[in-house]
């Protein structure tokens, strides 16, 4: 099963530049593009503290993927609650609410991005990273855990949701937006949260795509699909191609474990998403690690979410995506 989801993720990496530029296999482009700011919205993949701590070991490196691509283009990149110009929130789902934990007040990222349009444009000189659909393949899932909706139910939704993602892309690009990288989940079916609960089916079919030959359930193939023709403007960021291949190969990572989280943060409430009484990274420190463990040899914090070395893994993944398409 684990080479399936693997080679399944290898075909949808080969083939996304098709869905998004219509051609695979398609010739180089020498990369002349730097941009002048960069711009985020998103969930807690892309939180650089708007609560004052982010969703990985608050380690106090660059510790989240989107601020590493900002820096490997020489520029910065920090929360809107801190003036900056990251709006991506932790839990945060793309239009529904309330959040993967049950908080209504958390802004979705169309909220995000209705609070940046409200006083800001967008430019070609602007690089826009968009990380979203974590929150609400887990809150989908959870509800499947817990006996409130069918499968079938929680599929439509997490399509519902790369669908309207896509929306949200098509705004960026009407306000001026002309780069822009959107990166779906990871593949949950390969996270601490599957392999503790046993739930790696569910968990990954919610996330990727369905075997060939059946109907669409993943959120990463819907939204694919839902960003054809705008190959132009957008890139798509394949998170779950490269965390299955971190999981899939750890050595290659100098990873040595990539099954448990390295944090000990057990948050009594909600957290983030998964359960009460779970680790929550938000709360996660270099005091609050596994007695003895070395964080960088960990690919999760918690349940869900990458340690810093396992946001850097996706950062260069990124960055080097991003730089070799403009």
């Amino acid at each position: 099963m684990a080479f399936q989801w693997l080679r399944r993720a290898g075909l949808l990496a080969a083939c996304a530049t098709a869905l998004l530029l219509a051609a695979c296999g398609g010739g180089s482009i020498v990369s002349s593009f730097v941009p002048t700011r960069v711009v985020a919205f998103g969930d807690a993949m892309g939180d650089l503290g708007q609560n004052g701590q982010r969703y990985t070991i608050n380690d106090g490196s660059t510790n989240v993927w989107t601020q590493h691509v900002a820096n490997a283009y020489g520029r910065t990149l920090a929360s809107s609650a801190t003036g900056g110009l990251s709006f991506a929130t932790g839990n945060a789902r793309v239009v529904a609410t309330p959040d993967a934990a049950g908080n209504a007040g958390t802004p979705t990222v169309k909220q995000q991005i209705d609070a940046f349009l409200a006083s800001s444009t967008l430019s070609a000189e602007d690089l826009v990273l968009v990380s979203a659909g974590t929150s609400d393949v887990i809150a989908q899932a959870k509800a499947v855990m817990d006996g409130t909706i069918p499968e079938a139910v929680a599929q439509q939704n997490v399509q519902q949701a790369a669908d309207e993602l896509a929306v949200q892309i098509r705004r960026l690009i009407a306000a001026g937006a002309t780069h822009i990288a959107v990166a779906g989940p990871a593949n949950l079916g390969r996270t601490p949260w599957a392999i503790q609960t046993g739930q790696g089916g569910l968990l990954g079919r919610l996330s990727l795509p369905a075997d060939q030959g059946s109907e669409i359930r993943g959120f990463n193939n819907r939204l694919l699909i839902s960003l054809n023709g705008l190959g132009a403007t957008v890139l798509y960021l394949d998170a779950a191609f490269e965390f299955n291949q971190a999981t899939g190969s750890p050595s290659s990572f100098d990873l040595s474990d990539v099954s448990t989280p390295v944090c000990t943060s057990v948050d009594p409430g909600p957290g983030i998403g998964t359960g009460a009484g779970q680790v929550n990274s938000n709360l996660c420190t270099p005091s609050t690690v596994v007695t003895g463990s070395d964080p960088n040899r960990f690919l999760w914090a918690d349940r869900v979410y990458p340690t810093p070395r396992g946001q850097r893994i996706f950062g260069d993944f990124a960055f080097n995506r991003i730089h070799e398409r403009w």
